[in-house]
């Protein structure tokens, strides 16, 4: 995760090729701090296109203040996750509109939003 939280995005244009699966297995067991399990509970779906985490808080306004924080990571790279905010539960996708699949720009937002927290 330590390489990851080093790198900046970059912008991706249309015609880039997604990650594949293998690539994205890869990137994804980058997340996880050494000795833990892969991906630190950021899921592949079954597509291999998107990586999702699931954060749960004490109540709403927990949930907005790390909606705030993704929020600010996000500019900064200038790289947007999808949220989906239920009471004291949020969930992101990730995941590279402009290619329609995963990049290194998804891991590396991952990786500094885990670091975050």
């Amino acid at each position: 995760m330590k390489e990851l939280l080093k790198k900046k995005c970059v912008p991706c244009e249309a015609g880039v090729e997604p990650f594949t699966e293998k690539q994205a297995k890869d990137y994804l067991a980058e997340l996880a701090p050494s000795g833990e399990a892969a991906g630190t509970d950021w899921t592949l779906d079954e597509n291999m296109k998107k990586i999702s985490k699931e954060y749960k808080f004490k109540d709403f306004i927990g949930a907005m203040n790390f909606v705030q924080k993704v929020a600010d990571l996000a500019e900064e790279e200038g790289h947007h996750p999808d949220i989906h905010i239920h009471y004291n539960r949020v969930l992101l996708d990730l995941w590279t509109h402009a290619i329609g699949g995963l990049s290194e720009n998804d891991f590396i937002l991952a990786a500094k939003i885990n670091a975050s927290n």
